[in-house]
């Protein structure tokens, strides 16, 4: 199968899914999500694979959604729509985003994101979905459109952190490096970015050679517990919520902001600390 956004190899009983649009930080497209799912498939029906390591090519994992599409060119797409918007137009487009971004939790063979550089926004929901998350000490995660235009739509924050350290990230939008979220228990590991593919490496070689079978049992026992505790009906919600930040009289001005100055200094003034959307909010 050919791919456009991501590129898929096995080597050694590992396949490595690799989020491949470096020129645009392997920002979110159209394509990424629906191939990303199909690259686990693929992995999943793989005999020969035990594990899976997903990872961004160049020098991010990925920058979430591609904003330069979704939010600075002018007019509706698919993100956003004209008002009166339908939101279960919306809900069907990223509830199924989210289906796909967890195929790497509901893949029967372990995932683990390598992430190098930044996993941002969408990006951070792409990795939280893999099972086992080691990061460089240097990079950065964190949902900055919590501040304004986005709800964490598969929703791991609150079952990796709790609910007042997933609070604490997503009241503010924060970014934190890899240290901190090793030491909020977010991810697994934060090392230096040379030693990164070494560590990944290790962990992969340790796992790959515990039968299929074992990893299975053991990654369905441990994932019905989260399925017992509401994980689908909470991210039906998220879902939902991620189209009425969108299309908020605060979400509507982010997108026109966004025209009017570009992307990047309209994240700049969502993310400085001062009130969103002046003169809109109440």
């Amino acid at each position: 199968m050919s791919f456009e956004s991501i590129s898929y190899s096995v080597s050694d009983r590992v396949a490595t899914i690799m989020l491949n649009r470096p020129e645009a930080l392997n920002a979110i497209d159209a394509n990424m999500p629906s191939e990303l799912a199909q690259a686990v498939e693929m992995a999943n029906r793989d005999k020969s694979v035990h594990v899976i390591v997903l990872t961004g090519a160049g020098s991010s994992f990925c920058s979430g959604y591609d904003l330069k599409h979704y939010a600075q060119t002018p007019g509706a797409n698919e993100g956003q729509q004209e008002m009166p918007w339908d939101p279960m137009v919306d809900f069907d487009l990223m509830y199924g985003n989210t289906e796909k971004f967890m195929s790497l939790w509901r893949s029967n063979k372990p995932t683990i994101a390598k992430v190098n550089g930044y996993a941002v926004a969408g990006g951070s929901d792409i990795a939280l979905c893999c099972d086992l998350v080691i990061m460089t000490d240097e990079g950065k995660i964190g949902y900055p459109p919590a501040r304004v235009w986005g709800i964490p739509t598969p929703a791991m924050w609150v079952y990796r952190l709790g609910a007042e350290k997933a609070k604490r990230m997503l009241f503010t939008g924060d970014l934190v490096d890899g240290q901190t979220a090793m030491d909020m228990g977010l991810v697994l590991d934060s090392v230096p970015f040379d030693q990164l593919d070494e560590v990944v490496d290790k962990l992969a070689d340790r796992i790959k050679g515990v039968p299929r079978n074992q990893l299975m049992m053991s990654k369905l026992m441990i994932n019905s517990a989260f399925d017992n505790m509401g994980l689908k009906t909470t991210q039906m919600f998220a879902s939902l919520f991620d189209g009425v930040a969108r299309h908020s009289p605060e979400g509507v001005w982010f997108k026109e902001r966004a025209e009017e100055v570009g992307f990047k200094q309209a994240v700049k003034e969502r993310d400085s600390g001062d009130p969103i959307a002046p003169g809109v909010s109440r």
